[in-house]
């Protein structure tokens, strides 16, 4: 199963993006926001998978079986049990995806109807026509916002867990 995990990794964005069009086009799907939708949680859910599952192989079982017998319900015990101790590897996944998703231009390219756009492909039609000024805003506002979540998590006052 972990081995149909490793095919949208090894395949290059252009197969990739080019095979989903064809199945959209084959199935008689008309290209458009949910393709481009379907397309990235296909191309992007293998990396989140590799980020959360070595931190489910980290947690004990015990614990949420404990938590099931103190009278949790399944939903409870997973939130309140679980969820907390993957929660870095989901959190990783998530921007991974993102950051992903929002850079990915190949893929959106070949998924997407006439008058969708994205980030990367506005970015990409720009460029051959002249980049417009608020594209350097847009980008300038990306950077500080990026730069900010970085120096608050590297410089935020850590707590101190309690033994």
């Amino acid at each position: 199963c972990m081995g149909l995990n490793n095919i949208p990794m090894l395949n290059s964005d252009i197969v990739t993006g080019i095979s989903l069009m064809l199945m959209f086009i084959a199935f008689g799907i008309s290209l458009g926001f949910k393709t481009i939708l379907f397309a990235h949680i296909t191309f992007n859910v293998p990396y989140v998978i590799l980020s959360v599952m070595p931190k489910l192989k980290q947690t004990s079982r015990n614990t949420y079986e404990a938590a099931m017998d103190l009278g949790a319900g399944p939903l409870q015990a997973f939130f309140k049990v679980v969820f907390p101790d993957i929660m870095p590897g989901v959190l990783s996944g998530f921007l991974m995806a993102f950051t992903m998703s929002l850079d990915d231009f190949i893929i959106t390219h070949f998924t997407r109807g006439a008058g969708i756009n994205t980030l990367s492909t506005l970015i990409y039609s720009e460029v051959r026509r002249g980049t417009k000024p608020s594209m350097y805003a847009l980008s300038t506002v990306i950077f500080v916002a990026v730069l900010a979540l970085l120096l608050i998590s590297n410089f935020a006052p850590k707590k101190k867990q309690e033994a």
